[in-house]
């Protein structure tokens, strides 16, 4: 493939939102451009780089991965983000989900444990122009209270529980996207924050690596 030619990339990413995205049942309009928007060619390894718009979560190194294209969309779709929002999510990783979320949110701050993976996201959103997202070294666990509270929280690895922080840092009304469970299955959940209720809802069953951290799985190298 000619990693040159920019619409080549266009068409993989058009035919990517038509074939996997839309046709799996996500209809916000504003969730489909983005997509069609961030080149996800350019948050992958460059010996993946072809792969970068098939149907699959692909790995970036450090033992984490960019997730499947359509559970970007799902988890970004699930925080019904109207544009004013701030959004904190947990995970950086490549750098990707946080591109997406910041096409339709007002400021992202993106936490990532990991001090190489942070650093090498923080220069590729830069590199892109994306000027609305923080990127920090940090237990995402813990949220990010100095900029709390968030209208939306995206949790982009796999929690035995809920972290308490994460609830208590969102907004009024504020939305919370988290797969929870067991390593090797966990369910997309929602949590909702409604004056001093807090609802729960049960999305779909994912698989998503490990979430580290006070309020995650142990890591075993430490």
């Amino acid at each position: 493939m000619n990693h040159g030619n920019g619409s080549d990339w266009e068409a993989l990413r058009r035919a990517m939102v038509e074939e996997q995205i839309r046709k799996r049942g996500i209809r916000s309009p504003r969730v489909l451009e983005a997509l069609a928007r961030v080149p996800r060619h350019l948050f992958v390894p460059e010996d993946l780089i072809e792969h970068a718009y098939e149907d699959r979560a692909l790995g970036i190194g450090e033992r984490q991965t960019i997730s499947q294209p359509y559970m970007v969309a799902a988890m970004t779709d699930y925080l019904e983000l109207q544009g004013a929002e701030r959004v904190l999510e947990i995970g950086a990783g490549s750098g990707y989900q946080a591109a997406v979320l910041a096409e339709l949110a007002r400021e992202v701050v993106t936490i990532e444990k990991n001090g190489s993976l942070a650093e090498s996201a923080r220069a590729r959103l830069a590199a892109l122009g994306y000027h609305n997202i923080r990127v920090e070294i940090g237990d995402g666990t813990l949220g990010w209270p100095e900029s709390a509270p968030f209208d939306a929280i995206l949790v982009a690895a796999a929690a035995p529980s809920i972290p308490p922080p994460l609830v208590a840092q969102l907004a009024e009304g504020g939305r919370l996207v988290i797969p929870v469970g067991q390593n090797d299955q966990q369910m997309l959940m929602r949590i909702r924050k409604l004056g001093n209720e807090i609802s729960e809802e049960k999305l779909f069953p994912c698989q998503f690596v490990p979430l580290r951290g006070a309020y995650g799985w142990p890591d075993l190298r430490e």
